[in-house]
């Protein structure tokens, strides 16, 4: 059911100029913010959150609402204004506080902090990204829950707006996503772009001079272009007809390519790269509240202005009764689904979830990325909200959920095609996973995840970096973890990637040893609900005998002692694929009387939040010798092996050869990591003057 429109008024006009001058307002009074966007986008947003979004503003989580992205998060105001209006819980106090400590105006929309905003925008393209990733898992999950209902009759049929500027679409990560998107055929997909052409640097044709429209036909998006008014306003009344156009198809996602001039109706400041980031300046500001024909008064807001827009949550109300109607009836046809449901949307587990999932005897080597894969494939028995797939590497990363089918169109030629498929191919595309995987997390039921190599983390680390940021439950499969990956050479051997993602704060990097450790990984990944990557091997490694050594089911504790060595002389640390060579130099050393404690560290995050007593157990603070073992730079360890430690690393590139040779070559053996550990015993009697 589309939203009812009441017939545009007057006071329609003077809420779009209000929302204007609110713009102006509050970027004078804190002194920086963009106020020109703000101000040219001002119609458009009022449009869409008066008159066209399916939301219901006592509820801002409501499952049956449309979404809003404002992927230009830069010109937050632009949101700011029409929560205040409609009734999201902002004041106009919190207006006058905006990008000031402890405010629920921040510089950029936050998700999780202001109700109202579906996603943390700022850097560009993520937004539009996100977008694409939110209209997947509304597919995914009307499949999981009414596949056979008419399209448009369902309650969980909805459309997912955005608003993006000239700066998202040059951002490679919109290209990749809206590429996708076209191919996906995500007719619930409705993207308003702003087309100002005005950027920090001026003229967006300095750098930006191609047919966006014809790339976006080119991608199998619909376009429909809207013109400006002949004094450079918005054409309100065309951007409603395109608008209302827009719902109609359903075949394809939809760009609106809207002409505007930034900052108007300013006299001097609109169409200048000056109103996109800094304050009017008082006698700007007064001078264009004279062209809105409004008071000079600042934050000026009519009670009769208010009243009105507030009439939003009515029809608000009235759409979200008339959707409850829908769903109590597909409740009572489909308890199971009902059941479901509640489950995904209190982010429960069944009972049985982890039953089917494998463990692994020591008489074979097992690779841990194939491990991963068996998990994987072993949760989505269970739980049908597991969704996702590679960036085109789907057979190394071991992502494919067996018999899951193709995520794609039903129009689609391709084999195995599934508009409601658990494989997602998203195509050599890392950065663009990476968001659309934030956007599928966002949405609200899903489980993500998306796998390629460890060393294309790179590519997509800004996603990553808000899946943390966000504290999304987004699950990264990096396969090929280590210059164990071999003769593919170094570049496509990790060396640095390690570190540079324990650098992100909150999120979980899981390194396990063997495969037993990643299926109890993969266990402690679903139950802690937070954004983690899991980094596998390509080489086959040695399944640790759980006979003489602890459990694999220590791992969720982050670092655990392999063998049982009370009073230790050393105690080496290691992770991945060095942890079994670790074992073999502990036997050396022990061999020379040399008492030696292996610790297996799969997540130095899981560890970190132990109590002291557990840290204290493990690794004791009157051992001073210590090792640490990991194929790539030592930075982050000296936190655990401190200042006698020594650290069996790879401080540069590595090289194209096998495997075997590549760590023998680099000193990663038992005799280079005994030798280490006798260095670092050394050094702590050195200190003793012993």
């Amino acid at each position: 059911m589309n939203p009812v429109r009441k017939p545009w008024s007057a006071l329609d006009d003077e809420a779009v100029a209000v929302a204007r001058a609110l713009s102006m307002d509050a970027v004078q009074k804190v002194g920086n913010g963009h106020p020109g966007t703000a101000m040219s986008l001002a119609p458009v947003a009022y449009t869409l959150f008066q008159r066209f979004l399916r939301h219901d503003p006592k509820d801002p989580n409501w499952i049956g609402r449309d979404r809003f992205i404002l992927s230009c998060g830069h010109s937050s105001l632009t949101l700011y204004i029409q929560l205040l209006f409609s009734g999201y819980g902002l004041s106009l106090d919190d207006l006058k506080a905006f990008r000031t400590w402890g405010s629920l105006t921040p510089g950029h929309p936050e998700y999780g902090h202001t109700a109202g905003v579906e996603t943390t925008t700022g850097p560009l393209g993520q937004g539009v990204a996100n977008a694409v990733g939110m209209a997947m898992a509304a597919r995914y999950e009307r499949g999981l829950l009414d596949p056979e209902t008419k399209l448009g009759d369902s309650p969980f049929d909805h459309n997912i707006w955005v608003i993006c500027s000239d700066g998202d679409l040059q951002e490679g990560v919109s290209t990749e996503a809206s590429s996708l998107a076209g191919t996906q055929q995500l007719g619930n997909l409705k993207v308003i772009y702003d087309d100002n052409r005005i950027s920090i640097e001026g003229d967006t044709h300095y750098a930006f001079t191609e047919d966006v429209s014809a790339r976006y036909r080119a991608y199998g998006w619909e376009v429909l272009e809207v013109a400006a008014l002949s004094n450079g306003d918005v054409d309100r009344a065309a951007l409603e007809q395109a608008m209302e156009k827009s719902l109609q198809i359903t075949n394809k996602p939809v760009l609106i390519r809207l002409k505007t001039v930034i900052a108007w109706p300013a006299p001097k400041a609109r169409n200048t790269a000056k109103s996109h980031g800094s304050a009017l300046g008082a006698d700007e500001v007064a001078a264009t509240k004279v062209e809105l024909g409004l008071p000079a008064e600042d934050f000026y807001y009519p009670s009769a202005v208010k009243n009105y827009v507030e009439e939003v949550a009515n029809r608000g109300k009235e759409l979200r009764n008339a959707w409850e109607i829908g769903f109590t009836n597909w409740s009572k046809a489909n308890p199971s689904k009902a059941e479901l449901l509640e489950r995904l949307t209190k982010r429960a587990l069944p009972n049985d979830w982890s039953a089917a999932l494998p463990s692994y005897n020591s008489d074979k080597e097992v690779s841990t990325r194939k491990a991963s894969g068996d998990a994987i494939n072993a949760l989505a028995h269970k739980l049908p909200e597991l969704f996702g797939g590679s960036s085109d590497l789907a057979e190394s990363n071991n992502t494919t959920i067996e018999e899951g089918g193709s995520f794609l169109p039903a129009t689609s030629s391709m084999k195995g095609a599934n508009p409601y498929g658990r494989i997602v191919h998203f195509g050599i595309r890392e950065h663009a996973m990476g968001s659309i995987l934030n956007g599928m997390a966002l949405h609200g039921l899903v489980r993500p995840f998306g796998g390629t190599f460890l060393v294309f983390s790179d590519y997509m680390r800004g996603a990553v970096r808000l899946s943390a940021l966000m504290n999304l439950p987004v699950t990264y499969v990096w396969s090929h973890d280590s210059i164990g990956l071999g003769e593919d050479g170094p570049t496509h051997q990790p060396v640095e990637h390690i570190a540079a993602l324990r650098a992100i704060p909150n999120l979980e990097v899981i390194r396990p040893a063997d495969a037993n450790e990643v299926v109890h990984c993969w266990q402690q990944i679903i139950k802690s609900n937070k954004p983690a990557g899991i980094l596998l091997s390509r080489q086959n490694l040695p399944v640790i005998d759980r006979g003489n050594h602890a459990a694999a089911s220590e791992v969720e504790r982050g670092a655990y002692a392999l063998n049982k060595v009370a009073n230790p002389d050393v105690i080496l640390i290691a992770t991945g694929s060095e942890v079994y060579l670790t074992l073999k130099a502990a036997e050396l050393l022990t061999a020379e009387g040399i008492q030696t404690r292996v610790v297996s560290a799969p997540c130095l995050e899981w560890f970190n939040q132990q109590d002291s007593a557990y840290k204290e157990q493990v690794l004791p603070k009157q051992i001073k010798a210590r090792v640490s073992v990991e194929a790539g730079i030592a930075m982050g360890w000296r936190d655990y092996i401190g200042d006698f430690g020594v650290s069996v690393s790879l401080e540069h590139f590595g090289a194209s050869a096998s495997a075997g040779v590549l760590f023998k070559e680099f000193g990663f053996t038992p005799e280079k990591i005994a030798a280490a550990a006798k260095q670092s015993i050394a050094n702590t009697k050195n200190a003793k003057g012993e």
